[in-house]
């Protein structure tokens, strides 16, 4: 399975809804911070299908020997990883570290169970502030970043060749629109991307809703209407498939890898598969809706520390997130998962190094955004969900794109408050 850059966790309401749904699982004594002797140091993450066999297991633990101690690793899925996080906190048994992915930080931060970078003595400045951003509340950086994925336009050269279209042309909507149209009309499909009514949908769609020029806070804005205006369109003019409404980004990516569709809105994740495809591949950034490069949002994990009793024990904790987000050691990150690129220009530069066909996935990591950016912090979950349901009603046709984000806001601005 590969990891999700979206999958967003849902248990951000109350602490006592969190020990509701514990008490349907097991205790987190196997993972805690109770019990674990002097040398013996605690990590969660949300990467269960790396086993302790596995390159990632081997990178976490040489981090530890680095450091001078072990480390006990135990792994959950993303939603279960929040939930036992808040519940450990509740209980005095968090671990020394956690990784979260990143619209989680400021849930679990603001519950103050989490100790500030400053606190640590994690020195944050060489992070790219777009990459940065969701891990700040209030001012306060409560986490890093150990890499960033995000989304880009993947295009089948051999269909875009018999169609006659030059990826370079891409650069707004109207020549995006326009391509879409030469290769359908050369019986080819046109673009693969995910509408569904999760949190992927909201991921997907945020390019086109940014790239309109729309702010979060204001979903049923001029700019936001256009933006969906957009994918429906798409889907009445027969260049996108009516399956996007119910596409995840796997489904999707599995339609493109078909080999019948000119683009796919899609991943940092898909790189390894794209080289494998039966077709030879390329990515161009998407566009805004008027030039330019349109802002994507940032999937990945930051390394979080949470308040301990015993203080002495931060010392150690700084050596392992130190060992865990240097140039090198984010580079390592990136090598172990190959869609992850560093959060340091420093660290970037390294890669491209080594890499230098990631160059179109470090130039989209540069200019994304976080989805909690702006100081939405908590908020965003409560105005993400109104709006991949706008997005839901717009694609099956129930309403219209106007009349979709005018519910939508209404219902974000009553769960907001």
């Amino acid at each position: 399975m590969k990891p999700s850059p979206i999958r967003l966790a849902a248990a951000a309401g109350t602490l006592a809804l969190v020990t509701a749904l514990a008490a349907c699982s097991s205790s987190s004594g196997d993972g805690g911070a109770a019990g674990a002797t002097p040398t013996t140091y605690t990590w969660w993450d949300p990467y269960p299908q790396h086993d302790a066999s596995s390159g990632w297991a081997k990178r976490v633990e040489a981090c530890g020997t680095q450091a001078g101690v072990s480390i006990k690793r135990t792994a959950y899925d993303t939603t279960a990883l929040t939930n036992q996080s808040l519940l450990a906190a509740q209980e005095g048994t968090s671990p020394d570290v956690i990784l979260l992915d990143n619209p989680a930080v400021s849930t679990l931060a603001d519950t103050g169970m989490l100790s500030t970078m400053d606190d640590l003595g994690v020195d944050t400045k060489g992070v790219d502030q777009n990459l940065l951003g969701a891990g700040v509340v209030d001012g306060k950086t409560f986490g890093i970043p150990i890499g960033a994925n995000t989304l880009a336009l993947y295009y089948n050269k051999t269909v875009l060749e018999s169609a006659g279209v030059d990826p370079a042309s891409i650069k707004d909507w109207a020549s995006l629109t326009a391509a879409l149209q030469k290769v359908t009309a050369a019986h080819h499909k046109g673009i693969t991307f995910a509408g569904i009514g999760t949190e992927e949908g909201t991921f997907q769609f945020l390019p086109f809703f940014w790239g309109a020029g729309a702010n979060l806070r204001q979903l049923d804005s001029p700019e936001a209407v256009a933006a969906l205006d957009l994918w429906t369109g798409w889907l009445k003019s027969g260049y996108a498939p009516n399956s996007v409404i119910h596409d995840s980004q796997n489904t999707s990516w599995e339609e493109f890898l078909t080999g019948e569709f000119g683009f796919a809105v899609n991943g940092t994740w898909q790189v390894t598969s794209a080289s494998k495809a039966k077709f030879p591949t390329g990515v161009v950034q998407l566009p805004g809706r008027s030039g330019g490069v349109a802002p994507t949002p940032t999937g990945g994990e930051f390394i979080t520390a949470p308040v301990q009793k015993d203080t002495k024990r931060y010392e150690v904790t700084k050596k392992i997130v130190d060992c865990m987000t240097t140039p090198q050691g984010m580079v390592e990150t990136a090598n172990t998962f190959a869609y992850y690129i560093p959060p340091t220009r420093a660290g970037q530069d390294a890669l491209l190094a080594q890499h230098p066909e990631l160059k179109p996935w470090v130039d989209a990591v540069r200019t994304a955004k976080g989805r909690t950016a702006d100081n939405l912090g908590t908020k965003y979950p409560k105005i993400s969900e109104p709006l991949w349901t706008a997005v839901q009603n717009a694609l099956s046709g129930a309403k219209s794109p106007q009349d979709a984000l005018g519910e939508a806001q209404k219902a974000a601005a009553k769960a907001v408050g």
